[in-house]
């Protein structure tokens, strides 16, 4: 079998793509990719609309079975190919878009579903979504970048480190440490003083130490999803006192100054504290990653929903346990043995790539309160109760195996595949008839 894949982002455009628009789908491809290998052979390729059918081609000639994985959302997947054509997608809303806008009939993604005819996303909100706008048969499966592996096999290799015991990173980037700053640079123009951070200047590497009960958040502030301000405030409230809470925002963004400016601004306006906030911007190296990952407590998501979360599940494979919100691709994985769920209610909102903002799905709005609640007896545990936490530790590592492992791709890959390639052939037959 032929698998050809293609995301927009590639290897060679991924790092002045970080923070833009569908960035993420290449990282979702690049796990997939080993996988994938197990089951075919695979060919990633630049421009779908005039290599996919030319390999398609060349496949019916041999009689070998081809398909093409568009790893992105289906108002960017071409679909007047010849090759069965999969998108393979996240979503994070309560419904999918099923109304043209703006000019393109394939912002109405039932068209590009049914044009397709199967689809392959990442959790069982998303199935149910799909389901309810196209037929509750519709082949789509959810199949999760699985990443547990690759993590799983970095948490093994960091339990023997103390968590009392400080841990030195090199940051090839910029590094915020708001005990390190004059926050009063950040300020209202009319009231700033003080000295700021030179976003001009040359990149330099920078060594951070970290220690006390960590948390830790991987985003994108350009993100509209991310829901960083409420993380960020109920942070500095519910640690005001407490020196030995560090919440790490590592920040994935093509633009440190864009990045960072907002951010800076609420580091000013929540104070005082004498909790530590720290904002990374830069590359981070795999064993400076890893041991990013060792030095953290906690992995922290407040967004406003997911569609399945890299970091949070690339922590929680490591055994990091979460404080987090159970909604939308969240469901799968959380639970209350490797969580402290934030409570949530939903909101109308509209889709993102929609013009006219029009109110058409829901997304989930964190409970503040709820979420200062998760900060204070996460850090109890971590301080208190070192068995609790190691059984949240260890049920987290269960969790996500189940959730994202590469066996569990496997198994649903090739089930996938094999029912597309079967409907096809009953179709071919019926088209005969």
């Amino acid at each position: 079998m032929l698998i050809i894949i293609h995301s927009e982002t590639n290897q060679h455009t991924i790092t002045q793509n970080l923070g833009r628009s569908e960035y993420s789908y290449y990282f979702v491809l690049k796990e997939y990719r080993p996988v994938l290998e197990r089951i075919g052979r695979v060919i990633e390729v630049a421009d779908p609309q005039t290599q996919v059918d030319a390999l398609y081609g060349e496949c019916l000639a041999r009689g070998e079975p081809c398909v093409f994985l568009s790893f992105s959302p289906p108002h960017r997947t071409t679909v007047d190919l010849a090759c069965p054509t999969v998108p393979v997608f996240a979503w994070e809303f309560s419904t999918i878009p099923n109304e043209p806008f703006a000019g393109e009939p394939r912002n109405d993604w039932r068209s590009v579903l049914h044009a397709c005819g199967a689809a392959v996303t990442h959790s069982s909100y998303t199935v149910a979504a799909v389901r309810e706008a196209m037929s509750a048969d519709y082949p789509i499966s959810a199949i999760p970048a699985p990443v547990w592996d690759r993590f799983a096999a970095r948490g093994m290799q960091a339990q023997d480190h103390c968590a009392a015991e400080p841990l030195r990173l090199t940051i090839k980037g910029l590094v915020a440490d708001s005990r390190q700053l004059d926050l009063n640079a950040f300020a209202p123009e009319h009231l700033r003083s003080g000295e700021g951070i030179d976003f001009a200047a040359p990149v330099t590497e920078q060594t951070l130490s970290l220690e006390g009960v960590v948390y830790t958040s991987v985003f994108n502030p350009g993100d509209g999803r991310k829901n960083w301000e409420d993380m960020l405030s109920a942070f500095c409230v519910s640690f005001r006192e407490v020196e030995d809470a560090t919440l790490v925002l590592k920040l994935t963004h093509f633009d440190a100054e864009e990045a960072l400016a907002d951010i800076l601004h609420h580091l000013y306006k929540n104070q005082s504290y004498r909790c530590r906030i720290v904002l990374i911007h830069g590359y981070l190296a795999d064993p400076d990653y890893e041991r990013l990952v060792q030095a953290t407590r906690y992995v922290v998501n407040t967004s406003y929903g997911e569609g399945q979360c890299l970091p949070l599940m690339e922590f929680m494979s490591c055994g990091k346990p979460a404080v987090a919100p159970r909604t939308t691709a969240m469901i799968d994985y959380l639970s209350a043995e490797n969580a402290f769920l934030i409570e949530s209610t939903d909101e109308l909102t509209a889709w993102p790539h929609d013009p006219r903002k029009a109110f058409r799905t829901l997304r989930y709005v964190t409970n503040w309160a709820s979420l200062c609640e998760a900060y204070r007896a996460s850090y109890d545990v971590a301080k208190n109760q070192p068995q609790r936490y190691a059984a949240m530790s260890a049920q987290a590592v269960d969790s996500l195996q189940a959730f994202c492992s590469q066996a569990v791709a496997e198994q649903r890959l090739r089930a996938f595949l094999a029912q597309l390639f079967e409907h096809r052939a009953a179709a071919g037959e019926a088209c005969q008839a």
